[in-house]
């Protein structure tokens, strides 16, 4: 009934499709500047059309006006101008309106009296930097005559059900954010296709240093889970380099559909062409008889798949068949096929490519579909500086035991499969968290800086519903391009409670730090207690020198009260503490830790077990920038609580 649902939230693609398809709006752009910046105000906001594709552009038109102040009739007559020449959605663009919005603002409520949408540079983003940030409100603007007729749709079809639930959006970084945040800013909805698994390996599958592969049919998205966070990077169109933080999420053209290419008597490679584009069936799922089966091909645009004929159907052989052939795929897996007709099929598919039996085709089917896959985790392992010791291949999706089990054996990895693959997208929508971020372009910040900035995000999350006490912020100083970023997200209140989970005993937790610590010299142990937390360590020995000198490491693993590893380094230390103590003693736990250089002074990635949560100190780069944000953290809790100080002493 209507009544019954509490929550409903929407992952749409629309706003990448209007990009892809050229269904985007002419946009006008108001530049503004005065004095000697003038002239580079009007080049910077003078964006040319964008190319979407070799033969859809996104068109715009610009309009410059010189003044330092800006008032309704001038403003209105600029809009005036754009719309005569055939703009549909205005921008308001000026340098430094992060600092003073004064110009902007008044151009948007100038478009608004003459009935266009519009957006402003500084509501896209608050970073210093004119063309891109126009760039990205270009962008942003196209969008938002599509996008609100869609949010309007949507909405009033979900009232006209009878329900009152808030409706809420996939953001591109993973989390969620209102209908009403996305009519204003429907560009943070772009290339949010893959966030929701995403969203449902950190939160459902409670990953915390692993890389997800959700394996479709006929593609497969590749993602970094670090430290229980996702990772981020800025996206770009048509080449052009955007302020909107977009989850690093790689897609290859390999998956569980994916149909072996030949080349001669050999397989070439494994996709990107899928089963059913091709429009050939599965043999795994096929209901024919295996005395039926007979070798044959599959031709689509000069090229040759390998396939098997089934009656009048031609039966493509993907890795989901070699993957079933070699019992990778247990029982109850959506991925789980027929086996007596997969174990004909290959067997007769193998004498095709010059191969004694299926078993031998299989692993050359899965062999090709891992070697792509491969190339990008380790990508992805080079690009964040991952530590093998604690990472897992996590798969999700329908195709996930397709590909992940063969490719983690081949890669020397562990691997976990997700309850649910198959609707893992829709769990991790059901699960995300409100989220929002907000940046400075700020030179040296101090701890004031960081704490007006915390609160203006925690804001944002509290104004779209977000429940105070699940709210958590993480702040990251960028001093190489003196960035100052907060990225606030929390529960919605309907949410808040915990899905149900089974406890382990000790015993069983005792098993599963021992399983991930493979090199320990002596037994896991539990170092530090919290009232939601167990921090287990064992000690360990890494060689260095060509193996003629052994360095001590200790590996630690955060254990919550489920039994679940939500956090772990190969090479930490970890304190016990109480929260009227943690800051200080954090201060001098670090400081035992720093490295000290020419550079000057690098301390080690900070965490704190504090409450139900592990805060992540870790992206702030002065010691005296981690207690102040501790400090913040720390007035939430009780101060005879106890919490664990976690140092990760990794490099890179």
């Amino acid at each position: 009934a209507p009544s019954q649902i509490v929550f409903l939230a929407h992952s749409t693609t629309q706003a990448t499709n209007a990009l892809l398809e050229g269904d985007v709006a002419v946009v006008g752009i108001v530049g503004m500047g005065c004095g000697v910046g003038a002239a580079l105000a009007r080049v910077q906001t003078n964006i040319r059309s964008i190319a979407l594709s070799a033969t859809r552009k996104l068109r715009t038109l610009h309009h410059f006006v010189a003044t330092d102040r800006i008032y309704s009739d001038r403003a209105r007559a600029a809009v005036e101008s754009l719309a005569e020449r055939g703009a549909e959605v205005i921008v308001a663009a000026e340098a430094f309106s992060v600092d003073d919005p004064h110009n902007e603002t008044c151009i948007c409520r100038a478009a608004e009296a003459c009935g266009l949408p519009a957006t402003a540079t500084h509501q896209v983003s608050q970073l210093h930097g004119l063309g891109m940030r126009t760039r990205t409100a270009v962008i942003n603007a196209s969008m938002i005559p599509k996008m609100l007729a869609t949010a309007n749709l949507t909405e009033q079809a979900v009232r006209d059900a009878g329900i009152t639930a808030p409706v809420m959006i996939m953001r591109s970084d993973g989390g969620i954010m209102s209908i009403d945040e996305m009519r204003r800013r429907p560009i943070l909805t772009m290339l949010s296709g893959p966030a929701a698994g995403v969203a449902a390996a950190l939160l459902y599958a409670r990953v915390s240093d692993g890389i997800f592969l959700e394996v479709g049919g006929t593609s497969t998205d590749i993602s970094v889970i670090k430290n229980g966070r996702t990772q981020i990077r800025n996206a770009s169109i048509g080449g052009n380099r955007l302020f909107l933080h977009t989850l690093d999420v790689r897609t290859i053209g390999v998956a569980g559909g994916a149909m072996g290419y030949l080349e001669g008597d050999r397989i070439q490679q494994v996709g990107p062409r899928s089963a059913h584009i091709a429009g050939a069936g599965y043999l795994s799922f096929a209901n024919v008889a295996e005395d039926a089966l007979a070798p044959t091909t599959i031709a689509r645009e000069d090229e040759t798949y390998l396939a098997v004929q089934g009656g009048e159907a031609a039966l493509a052989i993907t890795p989901t068949c070699a993957s079933n052939r070699l019992g990778l795929v247990p029982d109850g897996d959506p991925a789980r096929g027929h086996d007596p007709v997969i174990r004909a099929g290959l067997d007769v598919a193998a004498g095709t490519v010059g191969l004694a039996g299926g078993d031998e085709l299989a692993e050359a089917i899965l062999a090709r579909a891992a070697e792509r896959a491969a190339e990008t985790v380790e990508a992805l392992i080079e690009d964040y500086k991952l530590d093998r010791g604690v990472l897992r291949l996590v798969a999700g999706g329908g195709g996930g035991s397709a590909i992940v089990p063969f490719l983690a054996q081949r890669m020397g990895l562990p691997f976990q499969a997700t309850e649910n693959a198959d609707v893992i997208s829709a769990i991790g929508v059901a699960l995300a968290l409100v989220r929002d971020a907000v940046e400075r372009t700020i030179v040296e910040p101090t701890p004031d800086d960081i704490r007006k900035i915390r609160e203006e995000a925690l804001r944002r999350v509290l104004h779209m519903g977000a429940a105070a006490d699940t709210i958590e912020v993480f702040v990251e100083v960028d001093a190489k391009r003196n960035l100052l970023r907060a990225t606030a997200e929390g529960a919605l209140e309907i949410r808040e409670q915990e899905l149900t989970r089974a406890v382990l005993t000790e015993d069983e937790r005792r098993e599963l730090v021992a399983a991930s610590i493979t090199d320990a010299t002596a037994p896991a142990a539990i170092a530090v207690r919290t009232d939601a937390y167990e921090v287990w360590n064992a000690p360990r020995e890494v060689p260095r020198l060509w193996r003629f000198w052994r360095q001590q490491r200790t590996a630690l693993r955060v254990l919550d009260s489920a039994g679940t590893i939500r956090w772990a380094t190969n090479h930490g230390a970890v304190r016990a503490s109480t929260v009227a103590r943690a800051r200080q003693e954090l201060e001098a736990f670090a400081e035992t830790h720093t490295v000290y250089s020419d550079a000057g002074a690098t301390i080690p990635r900070c965490f704190v077990a504090l409450g139900e949560r592990i805060v992540d100190l870790s992206g702030l780069a002065e010691i005296i920038q981690v207690t102040g944000v501790l400090q913040m953290e720390l007035a939430r809790e009780q101060p005879d609580a106890a919490c664990a100080l976690l140092l990760d002493l990794a490099r890179g």
